[in-house]
Formats: structure tokens, sequence, C-alpha cells
């Protein structure tokens, strides 16, 4: 298939990353323009940026309706997974977790070393429907249940998490309730209701920079700090503060509280045009997730076509989307998350995610739906 070396390039896998939102970058040139300063200085220098980190910690806590000493500042959604898994357990785990085989890897794979090093875990089934249903939470508590682990909304089907009925239960019970809120913040409030203890958030899935996350944890929450050193944080998390990215994460949150409602349902009426136009030009194509998504997340299945083939020709074509996970040998392998929701090893192979952020425009989504129905007929020839 040829096209021209000069055509337009459209980016559709914001689950993976966002491109930083100009008053962002604005924001943050405050910071990298200024004197050299670090908040935990004495001197003038570092008062100042002291009061400037004060200011940004509140207006972001208050975003989660959260205290300023119940943020955590991070680099990230894999640290603050870390943080709040492996410092909930601390040097010496014992006890029983609860979450599902649908989770981020930084969730799976942090679960699974506690696991191998004495935890007992419970993995909640999870269907076709996408996530786990309440009704499985209260059957697999028991009485030395320590935590319970699971995503506000799953990262490649976008299915959310009915979160409220979740934090009842714990709530009920006493155990800590936490949420990754990676996939989920930027594209609609993220609920905090008692009986949620604590949630984790990266700034790059919302169009702030790559390197700055955080964790909002209620102060009844005890965590083992993973990184010690200097008394910063509140002494939970060693390190010289990412100024920079705080202010860039600050605004970001800041332009979600001012247009949320705009934001989410532009990215909604986008997702359901490209939804309702493939699945009206090509035969054979469904949704994988059948619960409640995310507004700018839909996961396909092209039966009957290779989903590596399909997601080559669509970079050649000029679409960004995401297709399974890498593994060690670079070969594209069947998502482990549409596995374990049953769907099967040629469904999961024939399927693609695509993400959509606040910057896509319906002219993008057009021109993708065109190349994707030109493709997909070619292919199937």
């Amino acid at each position: 298939m040829q096209f021209q070396t000069n055509m337009t390039r459209l980016y559709l896998d914001n689950n993976a990353t966002t491109a930083l939102d100009p008053r962002v970058f604005k924001a943050m040139l405050t910071e990298f323009s200024g004197p050299p300063a670090n908040p935990s200085s004495i001197h003038y220098f570092g008062q100042q940026a002291k009061s400037t980190l004060n200011a940004a910690r509140r207006s972001i806590a208050s975003f989660f309706g959260a205290k300023p000493e119940e943020l955590i500042f991070t680099s990230g959604g894999t640290e603050s997974l870390n943080l709040l898994i492996r410092g909930l357990f601390g040097s010496r785990p014992k006890g029983h977790l609860i979450t599902t085989s649908i989770e981020h890897s930084a969730v799976y794979r942090t679960i699974q070393s506690l696991e191998n090093a004495g935890i007992a875990v419970t993995y909640l089934p999870v269907n076709s429907w996408g996530a786990p249903l309440f009704e499985q939470l209260e059957q697999a508590i028991l009485p030395h249940t320590s935590a319970i682990v699971l995503s506000s909304a799953n990262g490649e089907t976008g299915v959310k998490l009915d979160i409220e009925k979740f934090a009842e239960i714990a709530l009920a019970h006493e155990i800590p309730l936490i949420l990754d809120s990676v996939a989920l913040i930027g594209k609609e409030p993220q609920l905090m209701p008692p009986g949620v203890s604590a949630i984790a958030f990266s700034g790059h899935k919302f169009h702030a920079p790559k390197g700055i996350g955080g964790v909002i944890a209620r102060s009844s929450l005890k965590l083992t700090p993973l990184l010690t050193g200097g008394g910063q944080e509140f002494q939970r998390r060693a390190g010289t503060e990412n100024l920079a990215g705080i202010l860039g994460l600050a605004e970001a949150l800041q332009i979600l509280r001012e247009k949320q409602t705009e934001i989410t349902q532009h990215m909604l009426d986008l997702r359901n045009h490209l939804e309702i136009s493939l699945m009206r030009e090509i035969p054979d194509i469904s949704i994988n997730g059948l619960g409640p998504r995310i507004a700018n997340t839909t996961n396909l299945a092209f039966r009957g076509i290779d989903g590596e083939s399909l997601l080559i020709h669509l970079d050649m074509a000029g679409v960004a989307a995401s297709h399974g996970s890498a593994c060690s040998s670079g070969a594209l392998e069947p998502s482990r998350v549409l596995l374990q929701m049953g769907i099967d090893r040629a469904g999961a192979r024939s399927s693609l995610r695509f993400s959509i952020s606040r910057m896509n425009t319906r002219e993008e989504i057009d021109s993708c739906i065109e190349r994707l129905i030109e493709i997909v007929r070619k292919i199937r020839k």
C-alpha cells in the first residue's frame, strides 16, 4: 500500500501518552526560567520555591477534594502504584490482597512479586463485561484481607469500575481500597467517596509532562516509604521535588476543573462517531468490553485480520493506535487483559485500541475512518 510521504499523521494512542498542553508548558516556564531554587533550602530562593510548591500542592489537592498533606508527589503512575501497594505492606509482607488479573502491569507485576513473597492474593474473575462486579468482592473478603487494589478504568478497554459500590463494601469491612486512576483522570471526574483510601495518577495521561504524578492517600492510611533520605513529602517520599513538573500538573488539572464536562463530551462524540462509522462500513468488528466506558477509549476486534499486520498498515498510513503488549523478543502478543476477559486468542490478536484526547478533531477522526476502511478492505481481499 502506497501513501504520500507528506500525509497528515493522526495520533490516536492517547492512553499511552498525551501531547503537552500549551498552557501547561507556559506554567512550567516559570520554573525553567527562574533562578535556581530547591524548596528544601532555607535561604530566600529556596523559600520562594517552597511557597510556589505549597500553592501548587493546595491547588492539586483541592481538585480531588483532599487535604494538602494527603498529596504525595511522585515520578508517575508506576512509582505511585508501587508506593501504595508495597508501602501498605511494608518490608515484611503478610496478609491477603484482592485484585484482578486485568490490572496494568505496574499493579499486576507488583502484586505478583508480593505473592511470591508470601502475600495471599485473590484475583476477582472478569468476563466480557470488562470489570469486576461488587458481588464478587463480597465473596472474596476474608478475615485477614489487608487491601483491595483495582483500576478506576481499564486502560485497554476503557471499562469503568463501579467505584461507589466497591467503596461502600471496603468501608463496611474497614479494608483499604486503592485505585489505579491513571486511565480515568482527564476523561471524567475521579470519585473519592468514603471507603476509597488512596488513588494513583500520572500527569502525562492528561496533557501534563512526563515524569510527574502523584498519590492521594487518606491520612489514616499508613505507608512505608519506598524512597528514603530527606524529609520531603511529609517524610513519605524522599527526593527534591520536580517543581516544574508540579506546576505543569497543577495547570493541567486546573484546565480540567474549568472544562471537564466540555472535554468529556467532545471525546465521547468523537469516539462514538468513530465506532458507529466503522461498524457501519466494516463487517465482523465488535467492541471489547460490555461495561460502561470512559469517553475516549474504544477497543475493537477486527475478526479475521491479524492485529499486528493491521497496526503496521495503519502506521504506514499515518495513524497511531495500539495493540496488545510487547514481549521481550519485540513481537506483539495477544493482550493479557482481553484473554482474561474470556476473549479467544484469535479475537485478542485481531484487536486494536484507539484512544482519543481533547486535542483530536472531527476531521482527524474522519480521516482515520477513511484510511482504516481502505486498509481493512484491502487486507481482507
